[in-house]
């Protein structure tokens, strides 16, 4: 859900109801078969005291699914934490959000406009509860640099000893007002609703893989111009560097893959410098595995803190686009000899595999 061109090839696909879906499984306990439910674009997992917490775009609100089993996610409790206003600049088409803990208290970070994606900018909200879906959630404003341009995906590289106690946010955006190009920028943040300083641009489609952004050339209802597209950054650590996944291609198309950036512990990552780009997709579509359209990536670690997963969403057949028949899908992931990470392939639907490790 990140274009306009998105949103048309969603608005088509809505129509077929849940054809093409992958049915979410019910899983036995100990066990996680993909997809953890129907629908889900833009998934996000947080743990905390043993507790799953899980996000997804709905385009309308911020809703919250509560859990003590990621592979029970589909009945889940879910809470809608927070509703925006009828009208105005943050009104509509939110997308891609993501709940974070800073300076104990809890965050939200969104994009939104007012029912034109130009207008798209990042927002965020706050709750000093313990429990993100209790309590109150309070809007606390745009979130951007100086050149307000337009913004969507925003994650936040909290501080550690491998930022020097520094935060960071990180999201995809436009160099200029006009759509054709999204790269990804990164910017100091002051506190976690004020942007300190200048952005600067770590990434963009610059491979051919990066490039794939035609619109289906059958459909003749809206003719859109090619897109090229870096977005939905997201951010490891381990070993002494910092690893940022990102999408690149359009979501409406089958090459939504992962590429990678990494930097050293300690390293200037306002400098693009610092940073090293992948050459090659570091997670792609299978279709064996009915996973077309592999991004919008999380990570989280499991309940006991001793395994890495990955959640992501992807359609089960070909061509279905970027909208709703997008599911979340969870793996483990390890890491090669040189310390990168190794995502694998996509797990095939309806192949059950051990759950997080630690679960109550």
């Amino acid at each position: 859900m990140k274009t306009v061109t998105g949103w048309i090839l969603a608005a088509a696909l809505m129509g077929a109801g849940a054809f093409g879906q992958q049915p979410a499984t019910t899983n036995t306990a100990g066990t996680l078969t993909n997809p953890l439910k129907n629908v889900g674009p833009d998934p996000w997992v947080v743990v905390r005291d043993g507790w799953y917490y899980y996000m997804n775009s709905t385009g309308s609100n911020l809703s919250i699914w509560k859990t003590r089993r990621i592979e029970d996610l589909a009945n889940a409790q879910k809470v809608v934490v927070w509703t925006p206003p009828a009208t105005g600049p943050y009104s509509k088409d939110l997308w891609a959000p993501e709940l974070h803990r800073l300076d104990g208290k809890w965050y939200i970070y969104f994009a939104a406009d007012a029912g034109r994606n130009e207008d798209h900018r990042i927002y965020v909200v706050e709750n000093p509860a313990d429990d993100p879906t209790s309590g109150t959630w309070t809007f606390k404003g745009k979130v951007s640099d100086a050149t307000d341009k337009w913004a969507i995906d925003a994650t936040v590289l909290e501080p550690s000893a491998a930022t020097g106690g520094k935060t960071y946010l990180i999201w995809s955006g436009w160099e200029g007002d006009t759509n054709g190009v999204q790269s990804i920028y990164i910017a100091r943040l002051k506190n976690p609703w004020t942007v300190d300083g200048g952005r600067t641009r770590l990434s963009t489609p610059d491979h051919p893989w990066e490039k794939v952004g035609d619109l289906d050339p059958r459909d003749e209802i809206i003719p859109m111009p090619h897109v090229d597209v870096n977005e939905g950054p997201e951010v490891l650590e381990h070993n002494g560097r910092i690893f940022l996944t990102y999408s690149a291609s359009g979501c409406w198309t089958n090459y939504y893959e992962l590429g990678l950036l990494s930097a050293k512990a300690g390293a200037n990552l306002l400098d693009a410098r610092s940073w090293t780009k992948s050459d090659e997709p570091v997670f792609r579509q299978d279709p064996e595995a009915h996973a077309y359209g592999t991004g919008h990536n999380g990570f989280f670690v499991s309940p006991d803190g001793k395994e890495n997963w990955i959640i992501y969403h992807a359609n089960a057949e070909k061509d279905q686009g970027c909208g709703n028949l997008r599911s979340p899908r969870a793996q483990r992931f390890t890491w090669k000899p040189d310390g990168t990470p190794d995502f694998g392939r996509p797990i095939a639907t309806g192949v059950a595999t051990a759950a997080p490790s630690g679960e109550q």
